[in-house]
């Protein structure tokens, strides 16, 4: 989001967020938490912190706060965190950690599941070279080794995706998936959407020109993703949502990404570093690369539907598994 927008919103009243701050015990520190939305992702990985931080000897308070994918209530959201004097503030998604960084220098800021920080404008580099008070958690996914997988199950060769017109790694991942589509000749049909109440009728704007529908790290589209799964049932269409938080209870073919609550406890240890002492400028934007922090999984009774046959390797290395309505927990 450009700084410009932000500006414009500092202007809008924040009363929503007026009320006194409450004093802060001595020695314990003072953590604000601003999340994009409620989704079963974004939800784990605000447990995630809390809970491995209550697991060592930081003595923290949280005040969590949900910004319902509004900006100008991240922003407010933001300067009640400035006025109660927070000790470290989080944002939880791009639009929130983008808030945060814009209102607060003073104090660490801590951003978890971001998938393309320079992008997003939380980093000017990946270099550590700059002083900032900025530093955070990558979500970004191993996306052509992904697709290239889900190409080889299904055969598709018309790729669907929504994606949010307003929201850094949103644009960032239809870019990377745009590109990744065009070197294999696989044509690529993208939808905009600018906020949640989109998501279903982009996907059935789009459906009847593809054989396929992958869903990338994209809040907004993801806080919708019983829609596309719906809309993608209904055609016939097999959906890859890299998002396994949120698969449960959907009807998708492949489901490959992070357990979030991973990246929260990993959120967490960073916050650590940074009340022990460290520099987030010495920290940067930190990326996952062991390929075990990654689930794989695959509903068998959509493949069935589909009449798609999947690899005996692939399911091996699935760490969950659908099959006759029930979830196996294989590793």
């Amino acid at each position: 989001m450009k700084k410009l927008t932000f500006l414009l919103f500092l202007l809008i009243p924040t009363l929503l967020f007026s009320q006194p701050a409450q004093e802060t015990p001595q020695g314990e520190v003072a953590i604000g938490i601003s999340k994009m939305v409620a989704h079963p992702a974004l939800d784990a990985i605000e447990q995630g912190i809390q809970d491995y931080l209550n697991s060592t000897d930081i003595k923290a308070s949280f005040d969590l706060q949900n910004c319902n994918a509004e900006i100008g209530t991240a922003i407010a959201i933001a300067q009640k965190f400035k006025s109660d004097k927070k000790d470290l503030v989080i944002g939880i998604a791009t639009p929130p950690a983008q808030a945060l960084a814009q209102v607060i220098t003073d104090k660490p800021v801590v951003f978890g599941a971001i998938t393309d920080p320079l992008a997003a404008g939380l980093v000017a580099n990946y270099d550590r070279i700059e002083p900032t008070n900025i530093a955070g958690i990558s979500d970004l996914n191993p996306v052509e080794l992904q697709l290239d997988t889900f190409f080889s199950i299904t055969g598709v060769k018309r790729l669907g995706m929504i994606y949010t017109s307003g929201e850094a790694n949103g644009v960032a991942m239809m870019e990377l998936a745009r590109d990744i589509c065009k070197a294999r000749d696989i044509e690529f049909v993208a939808a905009a959407i600018s906020n949640s109440s989109e998501v279903k009728m982009a996907a059935q704007s789009i459906v009847g020109r593809i054989d396929g529908m992958y869903v990338a790290i994209d809040n907004t589209v993801v806080s919708a993703i019983a829609g596309v799964s719906d809309v993608c049932k209904k055609a016939g269409i097999p959906l890859f949502n890299t998002d396994t938080t949120s698969s449960e209870n959907i009807d998708f073919l492949m489901s490959w990404g992070f357990n979030y609550y991973t990246v929260g406890i990993e959120t967490g240890k960073l916050v650590e570093r940074i009340i022990n002492g460290e520099d987030p400028k010495d920290i940067g934007a930190v990326f996952f690369e062991d390929p075990t922090q990654f689930e794989l999984w695959f509903n068998l009774d959509v493949a069935k539907k589909l009449g798609i046959n999947i690899d005996e390797r692939l399911l091996s290395s699935a760490a969950v598994l659908f099959k006759d309505g029930k979830k196996i927990q294989r590793k």
